[in-house]
């Protein structure tokens, strides 16, 4: 099993860089781990993404990272993997009312790589190995602070985790058929830019405990 690992940042998986089993890093036909950074944003990791993705076919891609998150009944530093994610700025803002592909007729609810106008993860049953409690992820390039963006993600689309790169995995991932998993750590509440309210070194620590934790289990099935 070919594992990579990826974010947008070095700096989210470096702790699980420098402390991951040896053995994982070798050059076992059983089990080997490589690290990818990605860059930030939707166009940054579609693009690098589709290059590491030509030039080795993983057997699962692990995207990991911190996230924003709607709901502030979760505590900061919490983790998830992502069930599902979708691109929130695709569309058109008519009349006050926003319109996404599907309400324009550009695509169909289930054009592939589509599934009910959303991206679901198709392996996450068979990958969730830690059996991490799952929630609905919203992928932008901008940052979400108008309360009326916020309203939409999280009331009408019900995401509850934001990031900047989710949907270009889990796009390309069921797009090309290449297993993958999405976890993220909420390292701060949507809205929030006043950073001395961020848990950003506790959400990276909780982060990388469970990527360790996540690699130790994966070995005993692969």
């Amino acid at each position: 099993m070919r594992v990579i690992i990826t974010a947008a940042t070095h700096g989210e998986w470096m702790p699980s860089f420098q402390k991951i089993n040896p053995k994982y890093v070798g050059n076992s036909k059983k089990f080997s781990v490589g690290f990818h950074e990605s860059g930030i944003g939707m166009l940054a990791s579609s693009i690098s993404l589709m290059k590491m993705f030509t030039q080795e076919t993983p057997s699962l891609i692990i995207q990991v990272g911190v996230a924003g998150c709607f709901d502030k009944k979760i505590p900061l530093g919490k983790v998830f993997a992502v069930k599902d994610d979708f691109a929130g700025e695709i569309g058109v803002m008519e009349n006050k009312v926003w319109k996404d592909l599907f309400d324009m007729k550009f695509d169909k609810p289930n054009d592939a790589p589509y599934e009910k106008k959303s991206l679901p993860n198709p392996w996450l049953h068979q990958f969730n190995v830690l059996k991490l409690p799952t929630k609905k992820a919203v992928t932008v390039n901008t940052i979400s602070t108008d309360k009326r963006r916020i309203q939409l993600y999280s009331g009408r689309f019900k995401a509850v985790l934001e990031s900047m790169e989710g949907a270009s995995l889990h796009y390309m991932g069921r797009d090309l058929t290449i297993p993958f998993i999405q976890i993220r750590a909420v390292s701060n509440y949507v809205g929030e830019r006043n950073k001395s309210k961020w848990k950003m070194k506790e959400a990276i620590f909780n982060l990388n405990e469970t990527l360790l934790a996540f690699l130790d289990e994966l070995y005993k099935i692969a």
